[in-house]
């Protein structure tokens, strides 16, 4: 069976993901996770964008940022960092926003203020299996 490409980015990225909680611990601002994170991954041979304002329109108005990708894995998988102490389920329904208006299928929220990575961890998906 074929491995799509957001799966295997996925796969990477919690592995990058789970190696710097377990090396740094939480209580780190969100920036640091994510430039850490990002420079992992491209060590990795991906291509990783930071920080990327999304345009969106609505009934003939334009919005040059409506938002902004914290990261995106060589265009296809959506990550969304956070350095709080819970998760809130307003963070995936965030991330599906996002991938809904980007037409992307994949994406994670990568919260780095818990005690266990995995706990922060929330793959998110857009017409893939989740």
């Amino acid at each position: 069976m074929h491995e799509a490409p957001e799966d295997r980015i996925m796969r990477d990225a919690y592995d990058v993901g789970m190696r710097i909680h377990r090396e740094l611990g939480p209580g780190l601002y969100e920036s640091v996770y994510e430039e850490i994170f990002c420079h992992e991954m491209a060590k990795l041979g991906y291509r990783v964008e930071r920080q990327i304002e999304v345009p969106i329109e609505w009934d003939g108005l334009r919005f040059d940022k409506a938002f902004r990708l914290d990261a995106i894995i060589d265009g296809l998988v959506i990550i969304e960092f956070k350095a709080v102490a819970e998760m809130n389920k307003v963070f995936a329904r965030q991330v599906l926003t996002y991938l809904k208006l980007t037409g992307k299928r994949l994406g994670a929220v990568m919260n780095y203020g818990m005690e266990l990575f995995k706990a922060g961890f929330e793959r998110v998906a857009n017409g893939m299996p989740r």
